[in-house]
């Protein structure tokens, strides 16, 4: 039995071929941008322990230390220390903090690990004095601490 391609399969042989590199292309470039918008979450520990790629962007969540924020006097400059109550980490943000944003508070920074400091490009802290990130309550408790006490 023979096989020979008549015009009309041939188009059709084209036609499917091209749906499949075009579904390939799409899903290729979807991953991609995925990827590149991967945020994954690290305690100071880990950061410590350079677990953290440098320069790729990241979560770090931890409670600020008492005593470690330094405002710029001239800009919205800031600097703070985060801990989970093992190891700490620097982190520097370039704009207006969360009201809630308080010393002793569990914050989450959105951000880059330059040089061993987290670059933050956004802050969070939540509503609630009592409240604590899920992440953070866990690298704390992780560390051999009971979260929020």
């Amino acid at each position: 039995m023979s096989f020979t391609l008549t015009p009309k399969r041939k188009k059709t042989l084209l036609i499917l071929i091209a749906v499949v590199v075009g579904v390939g292309i799409a899903v290729g470039l979807a991953l991609y941008a995925l990827r590149q918008n991967l945020n994954l979450f690290y305690t100071p520990t880990q950061l410590v322990q350079k677990e953290a790629p440098e320069g790729r962007r990241i979560q770090v969540g931890g409670l600020v230390m008492k005593g470690s924020v330094r405002r710029a006097p001239d800009s919205l400059a800031v600097r703070f220390t985060i801990t989970d109550l093992k190891h700490q980490v620097d982190v520097s943000y370039q704009g207006i903090l969360p009201d809630l944003f308080r010393e002793g508070q569990g914050i989450v920074a959105n951000g880059r690990l330059e040089n061993g400091v987290v670059v933050a490009e956004e802050v969070l802290a939540k509503h609630d004095e009592n409240y604590m990130p899920p992440q953070v309550k866990h690298a704390i408790e992780q560390a051999g601490h009971p979260a929020g006490k």
